[in-house]
């Protein structure tokens, strides 16, 4: 997995639970609490999950909850400071999320390793679409709060429903 989902997370931990609770993190999952990760670096995705389950552990969250907060991180803090370019292609939730696939595959084009997710989109009907999720990390509950993320940056309220461990169908209401 790339070293940015790692980054974030750090930084999500520093910014919102102090750099102490970070090196816990990393403590008990069994790495050097000073460990420098960058947006790019390989990191063995066991490692990625075992720092994700200890983050829940340390900070007492449930797995949602840290999904959700992640979430709300990255696309609001942690992406428009690298792939802020990509955010202004999109005037709204349902084209930033439908549009992910195509980034996806534009970055990492010429990073070594780099393995993101697949989405395919059905449209059922100009508010709903149903979202499959391509991977064999299986981490269909960190991409639902990414997608709650992408709500709050374009004010917009999305219905989630996960249908199964790969397909959410996702309902956009936008805010008044």
């Amino acid at each position: 997995m790339k070293g940015s989902i790692v980054k974030c997370l750090a930084e999500l931990v520093k910014t919102n639970f102090g750099e102490q609770k970070w090196k816990e993190i990393l403590q008990m999952s069994g790495e050097n609490p000073y460990m420098a990760v960058f947006a790019i670096s390989d990191v063995d995705d066991k490692k990625v999950f075992n720092i994700l389950e200890n983050t829940c552990k340390v900070l007492n969250l449930s797995k949602q909850e840290a999904c959700d907060a992640f979430g709300n991180y990255f696309v609001n803090t942690f992406a428009p400071k690298i792939y802020g370019v990509y955010y202004g292609k999109f005037k709204n939730a349902k084209q930033f999320i439908i549009g992910m696939d195509k980034v996806h595959e534009t970055v990492t084009t010429n990073i070594v390793n780099a393995h993101p997710p697949k989405f395919t989109v059905e449209e059922v009907d100009e508010n709903t679409i149903i979202v499959t999720y391509i991977s064999k990390r299986k981490m269909i509950d960190l991409y639902m709060g990414l997608v709650k993320g992408v709500g709050t940056y374009f004010n917009t309220t999305i219905g989630i429903k996960k249908l199964s461990e790969d397909k959410v169908e996702l309902n956009f209401m936008p805010n008044v």
